[in-house]
């Protein structure tokens, strides 16, 4: 059956997109639809943070554009030459957290050492920073996105511990979207089901998918990545069908293979 995945293709990756492989395994086939383009901004300031981790208690990552924002930033050969001879092992002394698989890999690529992997979610990542941080160390460096939920400042301040966050991409509507999305309407028909990847996906998605479809807007089986997108779709009226148990392609195949039984 078809499946429309409302996400961006994975920056880097050599042949098809995991979730499609993992659809296709199931006997789906998924196409992706770009929701989101993003911008990076305040690319200075995030270098000059980054080059004095003796100013900081650790790093955090949320999100896979964060990472590429540093990536950015070590493009100059001399810089990336300075971060792998001695910045790098400096920031490995402290704590570097990530939320999910596919951040934790970036990060890994950048000789860094994650921690918080298997979290899937800022709200349990908060607690486990909350866990092992006290409150006298310097703050942690957050390099996120314009459209960051407050959950891990929000819990990080409550509990005491410093923070310091840096907006370093900014996100909007993929210029495209609703092109694109009338297009695959008009080639594939109705999707089995619809796999929405964060809450920024259901504001720009959900009135042209609505409109698409028409009546069958009811028969297709709607997916959500996780609980925040569950949320999302749920206060707009949508009926979810089913939610990934983990964030990643294996656990939101399974959910939809399930769903579409």
């Amino acid at each position: 059956m078809h499946v429309l995945l409302l996400k961006e293709p994975r920056d880097g990756e050599s042949g098809s997109d995991p979730y499609i492989k993992e659809l296709a395994s199931h006997g789906h086939k998924a196409t992706l639809v770009p929701v989101l383009s993003f911008k990076f901004v305040s690319l200075n300031s995030l270098s000059a943070k980054l080059f004095q981790p003796e100013k900081y208690g650790g790093l955090i990552f949320t999100s896979p554009r964060a990472v590429e924002a540093v990536k950015l930033c070590l493009e100059a050969e001399e810089r990336r030459e300075e971060w792998n001879k001695a910045v790098k092992d400096k920031w490995n002394t402290k704590s570097i957290y990530v939320v999910g698989k596919a951040t934790a890999s970036l990060v890994h690529n950048l000789g860094l050492n994650p921690l918080g992997a298997d979290t899937g979610t800022a709200e349990v990542l908060s607690r486990l920073i909350i866990e092992r941080e006290a409150t006298n160390i310097p703050p942690l460096f957050f390099p996120c996105g314009s459209i960051k939920r407050e959950v891990l400042p929000t819990a990080l301040r409550e509990n005491g511990v410093p923070l310091e966050t840096l907006t370093v991409y900014q996100t909007a509507e993929h210029p495209d979207l609703e092109k694109n999305l009338t297009n695959y309407f008009t080639e594939q028909g109705i999707p089995a089901s619809i796999a929405f990847f964060s809450p920024s996906g259901v504001k720009f998605c959900l009135e042209v998918v609505r409109r698409l479809s028409g009546e069958q807007l009811t028969q297709i089986r709607f997916a959500a990545i996780g609980p925040t997108t569950q949320d999302a779709m749920a206060a707009d009226g949508l009926c979810v069908s089913c939610t990934a148990e983990k964030p990643t392609a294996e656990h939101l195949a399974t959910a939809i293979a399930k769903a579409l039984e």
